[in-house]
């Protein structure tokens, strides 16, 4: 996360104002309209980046009087695009665009306050959307339980299978036969709608002079679940990561869920589960290896 300076704006500020004035040099004065919320501000800082180049400006209320459009933060494109279908000639210009510099992060602006409260607006937002009152006492400390909650549903993004994984060659010995981890919970969320899915993974490997600690199959597991997923993805995931870091003989990996986007919303077919899997090596490839952790994964 990146708490901008007004210093900083303003050096973006000007690079704007250099390109409106690029593309007509002749324009004694420029109409601005701001994108709200964060693009009003946003206009009054090109406005006097505008000023500064004996260039006059004024913020206008409605797209059809403006010259210009002006954002804080290009960050997927939509708001762009929206805008080009209302006036595809007018120029549309952001103080920061995350699309031409993909290394920019989360940007708080200072009109947004703190870092915390810039994060707590996305899901106060959401809450007035679908007709809250967010000042009710029940919402009132919702926010930040909301926020603290994702941190903790998308930890996965801070680890790494390597930080997980302790691997052992002691105790490897002469162990050549399957060792599976059955039922390992797992709690996720589909990138789709955002909706949890939920259930359990069954994750085997047939040693190769190297074993794993049992509970790491566990949080390897939990390293992937904790990020946005589709299930079948999770599942090569959680396969790949335990082959690369074991090279072992063969990997196998079941993960039966449920999925709130199937039961909650659209056909709402409720009690139903997905089951995904991913084998490697001698599971995948010889028979007897195969039956036998399906059949352990059946028990």
């Amino acid at each position: 996360m990146m708490v901008l300076t007004q210093a900083g704006l303003r050096v973006a500020a000007a690079r704007v104002a250099e390109r409106l004035i690029e593309i007509d040099p002749d324009r004694s004065g420029w109409n601005l309209y701001g994108v709200p919320r964060g693009g009003i501000p946003a206009a009054y800082l090109v406005g006097r980046a505008l000023l500064d180049r004996d260039c006059d400006f004024e913020i206008v209320d409605r797209i059809e009087d403006a010259d210009a459009i002006i954002d804080d933060i290009v960050d997927s494109g939509a708001t762009r695009e929206r805008y080009r279908k209302i006036d595809c000639l007018l120029p549309f210009c952001a103080l920061y665009d995350k699309l031409m510099n993909p290394l920019l992060d989360w940007l708080v602006f200072p009109w947004e306050g703190t870092e915390q409260g810039s994060a707590e607006d996305i899901p106060r937002r959401l809450l007035q959307y679908v007709g809250e009152d967010t000042n009710r006492e029940g919402l009132k400390e919702t926010p930040a339980r909301f926020l603290r909650a994702w941190q903790h549903y998308t930890k996965g993004y801070k680890e790494q299978p390597a930080d997980v994984l302790k691997v052992f060659q002691d105790g490897a010995d002469k162990v050549d036969e399957m060792v599976l981890v059955r039922d390992i919970p797992v709690y996720s969320h589909c990138e789709h709608h955002l909706a949890p899915f939920f259930g359990v993974a069954h994750v085997a490997y047939i040693p190769n002079g190297k074993v794993v600690g049992l509970s790491k199959l566990a949080r390897l597991v939990d390293v992937f679940a904790r990020r946005l997923q589709v299930q079948e993805r999770l599942t090569q995931q959680i396969a790949h990561a335990l082959n690369d870091a074991l090279r072992p003989t063969g990997v196998g990996v079941v993960v039966n869920c449920r999925h709130m986007c199937m039961e909650a919303r659209g056909v709402q077919r409720q009690g139903s589960s997905t089951l995904t899997s991913c084998l490697l090596g001698a599971i995948k490839e010889e028979d007897s290896a195969r039956a036998e952790f399906l059949q352990l994964v059946a028990k």
